[in-house]
């Protein structure tokens, strides 16, 4: 029995001895466990003690955003503080194709709140499926936008947000186009004084951070990096009163001579300050903004022109400093015409002996150009340009045109000759009127601005101060029945005052019957206190002289200005003068 129990004992032994041994395999499974959870331990204090900052900074590129916060354009105001243009709030709908996705339920009642085509909403978002950005709706008033987002929250539409932005408005329109300019949909000026002076109006935007959630809408404001900063206002030394009716007055001259533009020019005449500019044709800023027939063009400032007869005061003022004549001298104009190194310079009538008034009177070019002839060519050279001729005046204005005065060592005799009655020489209206401000300023010229000052630059002097009030004393016989611009007089004042009536240069050489017509002068005379420029150019109706056609702009204008100036009737002080209103210009 026990030998029976022994045996079994060995064979059970032997089986035990032939089984495989699975000790290496656990110590193998062992150690794998140990290493895992090595690799889980190191991975977790890598994670969050190691590779911290870079964790969540990545984590916040996907859910915090930089966005900017738009900064409110600078308002712009005319001198007494009326706006001119400025910035209102609006909204613009956008939308993420790639969460809004293409139901066409959804397409179809979001197109409907947005009041456009659901196909085409439908083809555009097909056409950026891949983007996350598209602008579906821009510059809406934040009322309406309002109402497209709580349509868009009560159906669940996702993927449609709103963003705040800033529309320019100028609430003069048309009137003030030319010299305020626009701005495009990003608020950057691109015309006018809106781009002259951007950078001080546009400001300079803020910056915050954005939590957005999966769908990449805005959750919670998290941090303002920093604040925007509001553009500066700009106050400009126009007058919107005066603004107004020069608008008006031009405009209706424009269309009853049937002109093809015209601008005009109202400087106040001891600052230099512009305190209106007006122009034709004109556009309104807060719609359509093409430049169809030139319309977005200052003409004022960019366009150029021969200035003719009023260049003549210029010429006298020149030669009584310059000691060649003086007020008394008399210049034989007979025949009424002369050769000149193969040229002729002609009048209209054949004027005889004249003394200096008569040749401004009757507006004579044998006798400027006589005038002019017994000077140097560089005195009168010199003189044009200190009056600003030939150089731009300044403004900062885009395109602003400095206009054409040769070299004085390459005229002909010609050429001195007929730079004396404006021709050979191309202004602007804007240069003109500054010239002008020189004899309405004592003979002083003050650059011309579009700002308001609070004191004028100290100018340069052009003309001796006698020079300067003789000149003006001449020219207010201008007005007169006996002159070429009654309609231009002014009741109650006296008007110191020139014409111009320019044949233009064509291919074939000057033209008979296309002119650019022009009257110039201040009032009151003895006392400038603004100086005016019109011009209109191409008039075709019956009338085409400068006292017909821009002589009854200055005086409605001149009038209403003087008016609202408070400036006294001066007549008075004269009885014995007289200033015809009504007569047959020439």
């Amino acid at each position: 029995m026990a030998g029976r129990r022994e045996k079994r004992a060995r064979r059970v032994r032997r089986e035990e001895q032939a089984l495989p041994s699975y000790r290496g395999r656990r110590y193998t499974v062992l150690a794998l466990f140990v290493l895992a959870a090595g690799a889980l331990v190191w991975r977790a204090f890598d994670q969050q003690i190691i590779e911290k900052d870079f964790l969540q900074a990545e984590g916040e590129d996907r859910y915090l955003a930089r966005v900017d916060v738009s900064a409110h354009r600078g308002l712009i105001t005319d001198r007494r503080g009326d706006v001119l243009a400025l910035s209102t709030p609006v909204d613009s709908i956008t939308a993420n194709p790639r969460v809004l996705g293409n139901d066409m339920q959804r397409i179809a009642m979001l197109a409907q709140v947005l009041g456009i085509d659901a196909g085409g909403l439908k083809r555009r978002l097909t056409q950026y499926a891949q983007k996350s950005y598209l602008m579906l709706k821009p510059r809406l008033p934040p009322a309406e936008a309002a109402h497209v987002m709580d349509v868009v929250k009560a159906n669940g539409i996702p993927g449609v947000y709103v963003e705040r932005e800033y529309k320019r408005y100028y609430p003069a329109g048309e009137v003030f186009g030319h010299v305020v300019g626009f701005t495009n949909v990003q608020d950057q000026g691109q015309e006018g004084v809106e781009l002259a002076y951007d950078r001080d109006l546009r400001g300079e935007p803020g910056a915050k951070l954005v939590l957005r959630d999966g769908r990449r809408q805005v959750v919670d404001d998290v941090e303002n990096i920093r604040s925007p900063r509001a553009g500066n206002h700009l106050a400009l030394s126009i007058d919107q009163r005066l603004q107004f009716i020069a608008y008006r007055e031009l405009k209706a001259a424009i269309k009853r001579n049937r002109a093809t533009s015209g601008s005009l020019v109202l400087l106040d005449a001891h600052t230099g300050e512009v305190l209106a500019m007006v122009n034709q044709p004109s556009f309104n800023p807060n719609a359509d903004r093409s430049n169809r027939d030139g319309r977005l063009r200052n003409r004022a400032v960019t366009d150029l022109f021969e200035p003719g007869s009023t260049m003549k005061p210029f010429t006298v003022a020149a030669a009584l400093d310059a000691g060649v004549i003086d007020v008394g001298s008399s210049i034989d104009t007979a025949p009424g015409f002369f050769r000149v190194s193969g040229g002729q310079v002609r009048d209209h009538h054949n004027n005889k002996t004249i003394d200096v008034e008569t040749i401004l009177r009757r507006s004579s070019n044998v006798g400027a150009a006589k005038i002019a002839l017994k000077m140097d060519k560089e005195t009168l050279w010199k003189t044009m340009h200190r009056l600003g001729f030939g150089e731009r005046a300044e403004l900062g204005f885009p395109g602003e045109a400095s206009g054409q005065l040769n070299d004085y060592r390459r005229w002909a005799q010609i050429d001195h000759a007929t730079l004396s009655f404006g021709y050979g020489i191309s202004v602007t209206t804007l240069q003109l009127a500054q010239a002008y401000g020189a004899l309405a300023n004592d003979g002083v010229l003050v650059p011309a601005t579009l700002l308001k000052r609070d004191q004028p630059p100290a100018g340069r002097r052009v003309f001796s101060g006698k020079a300067a009030a003789n000149v003006r004393r001449m020219l207010e016989s201008v007005t007169s029945a006996e002159g070429t611009a009654p309609d231009a007089a002014v009741t109650g004042y006296r008007i110191a005052g020139k014409t111009g009536t320019v044949e233009k240069l064509g291919p074939g050489g000057y033209s008979d019957d296309r002119h650019v017509a022009l009257f110039a002068g201040m009032a009151p005379a003895r006392d400038p206190r603004v100086v005016l420029v019109v011009m209109i150019n191409d008039p075709k109706g019956d009338k085409f002289f400068g006292g017909q056609v821009a002589g009854p702009v200055f005086s409605a204008v001149m009038a209403e200005t003087l008016r609202l100036m408070n400036v006294a009737p001066d007549l008075a002080l004269e009885p014995s003068l007289r200033v015809a209103q009504t007569g047959e210009a020439r």
